[in-house]
């Protein structure tokens, strides 16, 4: 018995060693990921970077060669609360967008960070586009169905011939750098 009594006492506690302490940190990171994602869905910022979509470049707008971000959220409304959140306070984070591409789930980054650690949270909201919405692009008149029609938009219209165009789900996966 004072063998196991001790062997319990000489058990290692490390910065990453599950405790109250990292999981209240977890469910803050949780909670702040899902209030971000349910304002940006309200103010529309979250549609917006959806959209957000460089029809030349086949990327998310200001992606360079790669068609995601890799140092932060993108720069747009959306990617400001990302950064002003997350990044502000070391916190990293992966952003993708999944669809239906009328036979499989596809997903696609906005913002990759790296591989999320254990203690990683994942938040989620869907987005309803339909045919008329616009590419956010500046000065752009494009809406994702004609985009889509010259093969220049990432998800197709899962609904030809409705108003609806496609429903997409945005996660957010956050995590301590």
């Amino acid at each position: 018995m004072t063998g196991v009594l001790f062997a319990l006492s000489a058990t290692a506690v490390t910065p990453l060693s599950a405790s109250t302490s990292n999981q209240h940190i977890q469910n803050q990171q949780l909670s702040e990921a899902n209030d971000l994602l349910a304002a940006s869905a309200a103010n529309g910022t979250l549609r917006d970077a959806v959209v957000d979509w460089n029809t030349t470049s086949d990327g998310f707008n200001g992606s360079g060669d790669v068609g995601y971000f890799t140092d932060g959220g993108p720069p747009n409304w959306f990617g400001a609360a990302l950064d002003d959140t997350f990044l502000s306070r070391r916190i990293a984070f992966n952003v993708y967008v999944e669809y239906w591409d009328g036979s499989n789930q596809k997903q696609l980054p906005i913002t990759y960070m790296g591989t999320p650690s254990d203690n990683a949270v994942t938040a989620t909201r869907t987005v309803t586009i339909y045919d008329d919405t616009r590419l956010s692009v500046p000065g752009s008149s494009v809406n994702v169905s004609t985009a889509r029609a010259t093969g220049d938009f990432y998800a197709p219209d899962v609904a030809p011939g409705n108003e609806l165009y496609n429903v997409v789900e945005v996660r957010i996966t956050a995590w301590r750098m």
